[in-house]
């Protein structure tokens, strides 16, 4: 894809162990084929949109279409950053970035899936880890959201090591049944006193226009 007129596909975001990038050609098939092999045990819905219903052509195709679909969307006041997680040079998982007004809110949230086969490796906290940098250290967030379900322990437990403290509940209609999703908030103070995991950036700058900074 072209950086020229599209300057996001040349942001980068490193850890020591994880590169973090729009996908786009063979890395966004790649992103397609984790999400076709499953993110969660088939007996639960840890997503408040169960978009992982369906057949794995149906995952592969929502994964496919929704990446496209933030960039055809995209503008400065409203916009979802979806990169693709790699490690070890696999495509791993899918780490988001969201936000309607940033550039008056500076608040932002976080989203992510890992694929069943690179989970229990610390790899979730260390992606999000990745985008929190950017959003405080590179883009100014004042506040960083999340939410998860109240019986998905991995995803809080990654939250809780990061610094979010809870910020209420809220309960959802899911599979047409009631659930109770547990609202969490990072401050930049917060997420200062827990940074842990070494980040670099490359890219930002051309994008800045984007991103309404």
């Amino acid at each position: 894809m072209s950086r020229r007129f599209w300057p996001l596909y040349g942001l980068r975001i490193t850890t020591p162990r994880l590169e973090l990038a729009l996908p786009d050609g063979d890395v966004l098939d790649e992103l397609a084929a984790v999400a076709a092999d499953g993110v969660h045990d088939e007996a639960s819905m840890p997503f408040s949109v169960p978009w992982t219903d369906g057949s794995p052509r149906d995952r592969a195709r929502a994964t496919f279409q929704h990446v496209l679909g933030t960039v055809a969307e995209w503008r400065p006041e409203k916009w979802t950053l979806s990169l693709a997680v790699r490690c070890g040079g696999k495509t791993v998982g899918r780490q988001d970035f969201m936000t309607d007004g940033f550039p008056v809110t500076r608040e932002g949230e976080t989203g992510s899936w890992l694929g069943l086969a690179h989970q229990g490796r610390g790899i979730g906290t260390e992606m999000r880890a990745a985008v929190l940098h950017l959003a405080f250290a590179g883009l100014g967030a004042r506040h960083v959201t999340s939410a998860a379900m109240t019986d998905n322990p991995r995803s809080l437990r990654v939250s809780e090591k990061l610094g979010y403290r809870p910020d209420g509940l809220l309960v959802e209609s899911v599979r047409g049944e009631a659930r109770t999703v547990l609202r969490l908030r990072l401050s930049r103070e917060d997420w200062e006193a827990h940074r842990t995991v070494p980040v670099e950036m490359a890219g930002l700058e051309p994008c800045r226009e984007l991103f309404g900074v």
